[in-house]
């Protein structure tokens, strides 16, 4: 392969995974664009990228998919990688049509992985019957009988970045919220330390690393602060979690260690917000994937570096009168 082209979707605010790409790309001294896509010309990470495209809303469905197969001819793109939450539904029922239209690789897992990752009733569901711990979901019945104990934490069935996600710890709060938010699934609180772990699975769902984090502070349900550490109870527990899951490219897990052992949060088959944090730790999914691109055998690999902390902050870009970025 003489050039390898990347298509960042929904690009908005990757910033950080944008550059990853970048100089994964130039540290392996490959020819090609890392292209960034999005609904809005206001989306930083546009300014970041060699070039860029405008596409409609995920809404929009059949558009989105057309705009996502122009732009992939156009820049000759090699891989597609998705970024959010709403899109990846959508383009994995289109991935055979874009990849045989493109062909490029659409880094998504296959329609019953994502099935059970975008619907969370289906994550717990999931998660039970392949012995994984999971707090207890309370039923219709249980929420109309009082057959519960608050602490609570109640969020949408197909929620995302933790919006409408909440603690609930009395009557009043639960009522508000089950009126406040559509389709509200409720759960046992878990009290314990939230850790989320970044995987990589090349695309024939081999393990090629794993790391585990602590979720010190987050905002808007992205991490602000967190710590790679190693922990052999979660990187064996996750593991088997993806033997079980049969997914593809980068995986977030989200889980907490309480006094039960590692009980889950959920599933994100995507690259997280935080992503880049294990990354530039040496667990490098970007690299990973232009060498699975130029045809190399991936072995799983941990020679990552632990106990290092991490302080993300927000930074500007200034745009001209003609919306072209001041240097």
């Amino acid at each position: 392969m003489s050039e390898i082209n990347v298509l960042i979707l929904s690009a908005g605010r990757r910033v950080e995974l944008t550059n990853c790409f970048k100089a994964a790309r130039d540290r392996l001294g490959i020819e090609g664009k890392v292209v960034a896509s999005d609904c809005s010309d206001l989306a930083p990470a546009l300014y970041f990228a060699d070039a860029y495209v405008i596409v409609p809303r995920i809404s929009a469905e059949q558009k989105y998919v057309d705009a996502i197969i122009s732009a992939c001819k156009k820049y000759a793109i090699s891989l597609i990688v998705p970024t959010i939450d709403t899109e990846l539904l959508l383009l994995a029922e289109h991935k055979k049509e874009i990849e045989e239209a493109t062909g490029a690789k659409l880094l998504v897992s296959d329609l019953p992985v994502i099935r059970i990752c975008r619907n969370k009733i289906n994550t717990q569901r999931f998660f039970e019957e392949n012995d994984f711990l999971v707090p207890h979901l309370y039923i219709e019945k249980e929420l109309a009988n009082g057959d519960y104990q608050f602490p609570l934490f109640i969020k949408p069935l197909d929620g995302s970045s933790s919006i409408n996600a909440y603690k609930v710890e009395t009557e009043e709060e639960l009522r508000t919220y089950l009126d406040l938010i559509d389709m509200p699934m409720v759960q046992a609180y878990m009290e314990g330390t939230e850790y989320t772990i970044d995987c990589f699975l090349d695309f024939d769902g081999n393990l090629i690393s794993l790391v585990p984090r602590i979720r010190i502070a987050t905002r808007s349900g992205e991490i602000a602060k967190g710590r790679i550490v190693r922990d052999d109870e979660i990187e064996s527990d996750v593991r088997l979690l993806m033997e079980c899951l049969g997914a593809i490219g980068h995986i977030t897990v989200q889980c907490r260690k309480t006094k039960r052992g590692v009980e889950y949060i959920e599933i994100n088959p995507r690259f997280g917000g935080g992503a880049p944090m294990s990354i530039a730790a040496g667990a490098d999914s970007c690299e990973n994937l232009y060498r699975l691109l130029m045809g190399e055998k991936l072995s799983f690999r941990d020679d990552w570096r632990d106990n290092i902390t991490f302080l993300r902050f927000d930074a500007s870009i200034m745009l001209d009168e003609e919306g072209r970025p001041i240097k």
